[in-house]
């Protein structure tokens, strides 16, 4: 069975390219259109890995994180902020609300690729 990623991101076009780039590398790709939306999939499908949008309606990347990290069921899920958010200070408030890892918009496929891998413990 394939591990599992739930991308968490409210543009339609940037979930086809993770759900592309994800599945052709063996992954199977569950979606989130908004935080609320991810933290019902999270509870309802235990993905093996988060990537989640920062900048989203209904409910923020950061508020969501809270709420899944502070599930001790839920905790141990590693979560990846990809975000358009590239200022000072902006992946500590990330990291403070419990993503484990942080990548910024635009990024390389490629990188984000190798970062999911090394988390979930897969070679290429």
């Amino acid at each position: 069975m394939s591990k599992r990623i739930l991308v968490v991101e409210d543009q339609e076009d940037l979930r086809g390219v993770l759900r592309t780039l994800l599945t052709g590398s063996g992954y199977s790709v569950l979606e989130a259109v908004d935080g609320r939306d991810g933290i019902s999939k999270v509870k309802s499908e235990r993905p093996d890995l988060i990537l989640m949008d920062i900048q989203m309606p209904v409910l923020d990347g950061y508020a969501a994180t809270r709420e899944i990290k502070a599930d001790p069921e839920l905790n141990p899920i590693p979560i990846v902020a990809v975000s358009s958010f590239a200022m000072r200070g902006d992946e500590e408030k990330a990291r403070a609300a419990g993503c484990d890892h942080y990548v910024t918009k635009p990024y390389s496929p490629m990188q984000l690729l190798r970062l999911v891998r090394a988390i979930l413990g897969d070679t290429p």
